[in-house]
């Protein structure tokens, strides 16, 4: 079995809660999952992509914050 590596995707909504969804790896499987609402999803492709978009589009929640501020 190969090693299972996590990454976080992080982001703030305009309340100031934050949300992460855990992108877990394993060879080339990679299973996503909500620390806020348990949502869970497999994702071959593009899976920090399908993360954002789920902190988006669910929890509102789009500010990033590894980017600079204007």
């Amino acid at each position: 079995m190969p090693p299972t590596t996590t990454s976080r995707v992080r982001r703030w909504d305009h309340h100031g809660r934050e949300h992460v969804v855990e992108v877990q790896k394993a060879g080339m499987q990679r299973q996503l999952s909500c620390g806020t609402c348990g949502w869970h999803r497999k994702a071959q492709f593009l899976p920090w992509l399908k993360a954002e978009e789920h902190l988006a589009q669910e929890h509102q929640a789009t500010v990033d914050p590894a980017a600079p501020a204007s």
